[in-house]
């Protein structure tokens, strides 16, 4: 596409968690395509960053760069290569279409109501990933999350405890996850055999696949989360709610005849 995203070589390694010895490495293997050519500058595009993400998964799981040169050779004879870069970016794509936001040490004074958190407690939110020191500021990965935390915070609940919160929260959506790629991974790539690739022409009906899985997971999710919410918040606020009205109605005067 036209406004496809576009990487120089050392933007391609930052996003793609590599080097850019190891990128011309993977060029030079011809497991990574070459880019294209601005002047003096190679320019690299998604289709890139998803192989690098494919090839940082395999390396990761006790692959050499031999096996991955193979595989890859091996892949692309038999596939259309687009069809091939379609089938990687459905896999490695981002699921959500943040982009990380640089906010100035005053703007975050400013969202977080005028007090900055301990510096134990903003270790934990960048142990945790929530914001990214920087020498001008911090980087925000989601400004969802930092706007819900926020908002939160503001009302009196210590950050401390939103970030145990946001820890449990986190593992336990991992989980599912898991569970759920797993399950797809089961009963839909598992049909062409373990460890083997699909045919030929089966690339792009599951890039398709993937694409549309993706609304379907994510409303599954937000269903089930509010129904835990409103599950929780009958029993909690409920018996709350209920033990006030108790109270008032314990308080009132009595009326005479």
């Amino acid at each position: 596409m036209a406004d496809e995203a576009e990487f120089t070589i050392d933007e391609l390694a930052r996003e793609a968690g590599a080097t850019v010895r190891n990128i011309r490495a993977y060029q030079e293997r011809g497991i990574l395509p070459p880019p294209r050519r601005a002047g003096r500058v190679g320019m690299y595009g998604a289709s890139h960053l998803a192989r690098l993400k494919i090839i940082g998964s395999m390396l990761a799981r006790g692959y050499t760069l031999a096996n991955v040169a193979e595989l890859v050779a091996a892949w692309e004879q038999g596939h259309n290569v687009a069809d091939v870069i379609g089938l990687e970016a459905a896999v490695t794509s981002p699921w959500t279409d943040e982009v990380p936001t640089h906010m100035t040490y005053e703007q975050m004074l400013t969202l977080l109501g005028g007090v900055m958190p301990e510096p134990a407690v903003m270790a934990r939110a960048v142990e945790l990933d929530l914001v990214r020191p920087v020498e001008d500021g911090f980087i925000v990965p989601s400004m969802k999350l930092l706007n819900v935390a926020a908002t939160l915070i503001r009302e009196g609940v210590p950050l401390s405890a939103l970030l145990t919160l946001t820890k449990e929260l986190r593992s336990r959506t991992e989980e599912i996850a898991d569970g759920m790629v797993a399950m797809i991974i089961r009963h839909v790539f598992d049909a062409y055999g373990k460890d083997s690739l699909p045919p030929p022409d089966e690339a792009p009906r599951l890039a398709n696949l993937i694409w549309r899985l993706r609304p379907l997971v994510l409303q599954a999710v937000d269903a089930e989360a509010a129904r835990a919410m409103e599950k929780a918040a009958q029993k909690h606020l409920g018996e709350r709610l209920a033990h006030v009205l108790e109270h008032l109605h314990g308080a009132a005067p009595a009326t005479g005849s």
